[in-house]
């Protein structure tokens, strides 16, 4: 009898012990979760099975198993992994171990910096690329091939500007790429030329950086491979488990770089990647025979150039720059030739992006999308402006009209603030970099970093999108402070605005159930904390499809 109740006591014990419902893999508890579900926006508790969510509240007892791993977080903040619209990724890869300019804040400095580099590389002739150098951080001078001719080394140096639109070449590459004073400049690019003497400086922009690319060596697939790793652990560390990106060499070389991680299973965080919209009928074929991927790696998607940058005064304006008056900015391609493109390429189902900072550069191109969606009928597009930096009063409220996505980096708002009105004046600057215009005109805003060009960090976003403080601290309240927005609407422009912007906002930007398990553990509440503070609060774990990638 006795061993009949001890059965029974026994049975009915492991019974209780049973959760009601499936079993999770693993639960996150103590935790204090923004979801980003507008139906359930805050929840103590995330229970993970398959690499799905099984759950998002506050009892979690119901999917506690025997084998149920549990993670006490302790408080922490708890949000969806932050996805990055816009980032030149295996370019990133390559600047962790290059040389690094950014922050050199002299000609000196930027000298022994790239004397230092070249003196610890083997003597073989390699090449030394990178840089991201910012000639505004000491004045506005631009830099000069006898800054660097005789701290060369024997190597070839082209260094480019942090916004990719114009770089500094040494003599020894500009005589392998045969640019001398006769050397006319190609269509959508300026190089440089002493006013005295004729004779290249060095610098090169947009399109003329094309004939120095077309003679440096390409790099191996190993050499792909490392710069893919180091950009992805770098990613991870930052809570960053998607990254649109554009491109850094080709799209085509980025895209079968990410192809051979995925097929060896090393790609642990996920990439829609973008090729150049000239070979809009290659990706057409492309989809044909292999489809769009899947949920960790996607292609369909195509990057476009109107104009260059305001850092290198070549974004296309109505009216010329105030500190160059002589322009008003360049074309990096001929417009009949990219209209017909973008007509093309939407008529075959394809999804855009364009790149268009200057006002006049975003009116042609939203006239041009306006053209693509009468021509080719209604559908869900998403097309999408590229940075959309300065825009006219009217181009803003055609975002939402449209349903133009703008895809904006707002650190490069608290970067160029520093210098931007004397380019463009205190007029223009009133609708540059405008969040929260466009926020309240309806557009789908979304946030990424532009990587290499900014930082990869996306809370230093969220901080230059709630602050809009200049790097130099000249703007404690924010420059054009009345387009600050609020630390929410800037976390969700990089996680539902961002997965909304890559056609996966039933899957992917917000913790709710059935979405993929992609999140990130702060080691600070961001809601709480002043937002000065923002950008320096660090991850403590990201999870990537219910696995921890990054961890503390």
């Amino acid at each position: 009898m006795r061993l009949l109740y001890f059965t029974a006591f026994l049975t009915l014990t492991l019974y209780a012990c049973q959760p009601a419902g499936p079993a999770a893999d693993v639960i996150y508890y103590n935790a204090n979760i923004w979801t980003g579900d507008p139906e359930n926006p805050g929840a103590k508790a995330l229970a993970v099975k398959d690499g799905q969510i099984l759950f998002v509240g506050d009892g979690y007892e119901d999917y506690q198993g025997p084998a149920t791993e549990l993670v006490d977080v302790q408080g922490r903040l708890l949000v969806p992994g932050f996805i990055d619209n816009h980032t030149h990724f295996l370019e990133g890869g390559f600047q962790l171990a290059s040389v690094e300019l950014r922050s050199a804040r002299s000609p000196a400095e930027f000298i022994r910096r790239l004397a230092d580099f070249a003196k610890g590389l083997p003597d073989d002739g390699r090449w030394i690329t990178g840089g991201n150098w910012d000639h505004e951080a000491w004045g506005g001078a631009l830099p000069r091939r006898e800054w660097i001719d005789s701290i060369s080394a024997g190597h070839p140096v082209f260094v480019s500007r942090l916004d990719g639109h114009m770089a500094l070449a040494n003599t020894q590459v500009l005589e392998l790429a045969g640019i001398t004073q006769d050397t006319p400049d190609p269509e959508g690019g300026t190089i440089v030329k002493d006013t005295q003497t004729g004779e290249p400086t060095g610098i090169l922009k947009d399109e003329a950086m094309s004939l120095v690319y077309a003679i440096m060596p390409e790099w191996t697939e190993a050499e792909l491979d490392e710069a893919l790793q180091r950009a992805v652990q770098h990613a991870l560390s930052l809570g960053v488990t998607q990254v649109h990106d554009v491109g850094s060499f080709g799209g085509w070389a980025d895209l079968a770089t990410y192809r051979r991680a995925h097929e060896n299973g090393k790609l642990p965080m996920r990439i829609y990647s973008f090729v150049p919209i000239s070979s809009w009928a290659k990706l057409a074929d492309y989809i044909a025979e292999n489809g769009t991927g899947d949920d960790v790696l996607r292609w369909g998607a195509l990057k476009g150039f109107v104009d260059g940058s305001l850092g290198s005064t070549t974004a296309w304006f109505y009216d010329p720059y105030n500190d160059e008056p002589e322009t008003s900015g360049l074309l990096v391609n001929d417009t009949l030739q990219l209209r017909e493109w973008i007509l093309s390429a939407d008529s075959a189902g394809l999804h855009i992006g364009v790149h268009a900072i200057g006002d006049r550069a975003n009116d042609w191109l939203l006239n041009v999308y306006a053209e693509a969606i009468d021509s080719n009928g209604q559908r869900d597009r998403r097309f999408r402006i590229e940075h959309a930096q300065h825009l006219t009063r009217e181009a803003i409220g055609r975002f939402a009209e449209l349903n133009v996505i703008p895809s904006m980096q707002p650190y490069h708002a608290i970067d160029d603030g520093r210098w931007a009105e004397k380019r463009i004046g205190p007029e223009r600057i009133k609708t540059t970099y405008p969040f929260r215009s466009l926020l309240d005109a309806g557009a789908p805003l979304t946030f990424g970093s532009d990587w290499t060009v900014a930082p990869l960090n996306p809370l230093e976003g969220i901080y230059a999108a709630a602050t809009r403080r200049t790097l130099d601290g000249a703007n404690p309240e924010g420059w054009v402070p009345q387009e600050k927005i609020t630390v929410e609407e800037a976390l969700r422009c990089y996680t539902a605005a961002n997965a909304y912007a890559g056609f996966q906002e039933n899957k992917l930007g917000m913790l709710k159930e059935g979405y993929l398990a992609d999140f990130v553990i702060l080691a600070e509440n961001i809601f709480e904390i002043a937002p000065a503070k923002i950008g320096e609060v660090e991850v403590e774990r990201t999870v990537v499809n219910g696995e921890p990638v990054f961890v503390r």
